[in-house]
């Protein structure tokens, strides 16, 4: 039952049944030229490990990626990566390598993944991962908030974390670490003690809209 629950899901033999504090989980957050993500340009990745119920400060990823033109006025008036910061930032093939290396073996999570999943699979073609949407997710545990709670900046308030840089891709996928931490408690209080079981809540989510 297991084994197909993982071929369902796409997870790594394994991985459906592994007890959640068991996974290091990668918290991902990307920031983009624009809010198309099968057009826009990557220009940045911030993530940050979740292991063992807690946020691991030593293991984190950031970058910015060089651009051979910087992003329009307006877009870099919201994630703040000046157009000298966007000429000057690494080179495209050795952060992305660089990432490909940090990820490997864990599992992803974001909030709205299927934006940071579509700008990265096209910066890493035949980069494939089953990922955790936080937005999917946080309803399925809290039914009750998510008829308050939509973005991201209304769930992190309404469970106090703050967040003081927000649109920073670190920073952002530090406050959704965060985030992340207090589903996982809620998902165990919920008798939710696999890997298997916490994709199955997201995904029956999803079906429910």
């Amino acid at each position: 039952m297991i084994d197909a629950l993982a071929r369902l899901l796409g997870l790594k033999e394994g991985d459906a049944g592994a007890p959640l504090r068991s996974l290091r989980w990668v918290v991902v957050d990307c920031e983009s030229s624009g809010l198309d993500p099968a057009r826009d340009h990557l220009l940045s990745i911030g993530a940050v490990a979740v292991r063992e119920g807690r946020i691991d400060l030593a293991d984190v990823f950031n970058a910015v990626l060089r651009q051979e033109r910087p992003s329009e006025g307006g877009n870099i008036l919201v994630h703040g990566i000046g157009a000298d910061a966007q000429l000057a930032g690494r080179e495209p093939a050795e952060a992305l390598g660089e990432f490909d290396r940090y990820v490997a073996g864990s599992a992803p999570a974001a909030f709205h993944a299927d934006f940071d999943r579509a700008l990265l699979a096209r910066a890493l073609p035949g980069w494939k991962a089953r990922w955790l949407d936080l937005a999917q997710l946080a309803p399925a545990l809290y039914p009750a908030r998510a008829r308050e709670c939509k973005s991201l900046d209304e769930w992190l308030a309404g469970f106090g974390i703050w967040h003081p840089a927000r649109h920073d891709a670190l920073a952002d996928a530090y406050a959704t670490a965060q985030l992340l931490l207090v589903l996982l408690v809620e998902a165990e209080r919920q008798g939710l003690a696999t890997a298997g079981e916490l994709y199955a809540a997201q995904r029956n989510r999803r079906w429910l809209g």
